[in-house]
């Protein structure tokens, strides 16, 4: 069917701004000698994940232990919760993981993590390796001072079912850069900051064997990677948003739009479409190279934003998009930020050329635990 015979609201991707996103990150990670490991958390869809194995991806990053669930039951083998990980009940299910022979691994940034790992892990007669995340200016969680670092690694090397592979970090903080300048200094400092923290394992006597660095906006302008980098983890680069497209230049690398359908024109200048924070989410970004306006950007109309959203109401604020659509008309939104977009909707609608030409299910969808 075409694309404007679904109801509203849809999610929708376009294929082949998708797979332009997902060969050319593949690309860039091959040009810069390191592995390329998709962050799923974004869409949420095994069959996406497949299609970036298929580019040459690694493995795949999820968030949660259920997304790392529902990806190995889908197919996925190698497998990176790039996430702290508390509670016996979450690590018995990701011992079951490793006993089915997924490659599962997960973050830590603390010793009783390990030693609380090391008891179920122990029982459950399985080794599973684990990544240091190290803080690098996100002011979020991971290892800061050099002496926790070392009783982090002194504590797995008493622990045998928990191995140690090396050491990740994200450096979310380069969504607040001011511009490409400050986005390559922070870039720079991230990497320096973890390989720093690479290089202390070393000299420990525990070389890593991962050393795994992450963020779209970074990626997407192609700073450069350093040497000692062994593996590249971006996650909104294969659907990308507005925020992200005001990052990388434009908004012609985002695949990913929610269509939906004018129900309302109360004023002179005010139209509604039938989805708000529901089916877009209230988030804003409004600072630094991601800002983007309003909260969500009209497709057909660049120039048109989302003044504000209740819970299934969108609200647009213009005569110029006011006087060129009707009641009744569909149009796209490009969300502001489309990780949380994508866990509001069971199915996204693969779309070529104004047909519908698959769909895919969002398999991992509310895979919070």
């Amino acid at each position: 069917m075409r694309y404007l015979e679904l109801d509203t609201p849809s999610l929708l991707i376009d294929r082949e701004r998708l797979l332009k996103n997902l060969t050319d990150m593949q690309r860039y990670a091959d040009d810069n000698g390191v592995k390329l490991r998709p962050h799923t958390k974004t869409h949420k869809m095994p069959e996406i994940a497949k299609w970036q194995e298929e580019q040459g991806a690694c493995g795949i990053a999820v968030a949660k232990v259920g997304e790392a669930e529902v990806m190995a039951g889908h197919g996925l083998k190698d497998i990176f919760i790039a996430n702290e990980i508390v509670g016996s009940q979450k690590l018995r299910r990701i011992a079951a993981l490793a006993r089915d022979g997924i490659r599962i691994s997960f973050g830590v940034d603390s010793p009783c993590q390990v030693t609380e790992a090391e008891k179920i892990f122990s029982a459950g007669e399985v080794t599973v390796p684990v990544l240091i995340e190290i803080e690098v200016g996100e002011n979020r969680s991971g290892i800061i001072r050099e002496e926790d670092f070392i009783q982090l690694l002194d504590t797995l090397g008493s622990c045998p079912h928990v191995s140690f592979a090396g050491i990740f970090s994200h450096d979310g903080n380069s969504y607040h850069a001011k511009d490409l300048a400050e986005l390559q200094t922070i870039a720079q400092g991230a990497q320096k900051r973890t390989l720093h923290f690479a290089g202390l394992a070393k000299m420990h006597g525990m070389p890593c064997s991962v050393v795994s660095y992450g963020a779209t906006p970074t990626f997407m302008n192609h700073v450069k990677i350093l040497e000692g980098i062994t593996e590249l983890r971006p996650g909104t680069y294969a659907l990308m948003d507005a925020s992200q497209g005001h990052a990388a230049g434009g908004l012609e690398r985002c695949a990913a739009t929610v269509l939906a359908s004018v129900i309302s024109k109360p004023t002179a200048t005010r139209t509604i479409l039938d989805v708000g924070a529901k089916g877009l989410t209230m988030q804003e970004r409004t600072a630094g190279i991601c800002s983007s306006p309003g909260k969500g950007t009209v497709l057909e109309y660049p120039e048109t934003h989302i003044d504000s959203v209740f819970d299934e109401h969108a609200i647009l604020c213009g005569k110029m998009f006011h006087d060129r659509v009707s009641i009744g008309d569909k149009v796209r939104i490009i969300p502001v930020h489309i990780c949380p977009v994508c866990n509001l909707y069971d199915l996204a609608y693969l779309v070529s050329g104004g047909e519908v030409v698959q769909e895919l299910e969002i398999a991992c969808r509310g895979k919070l635990q």
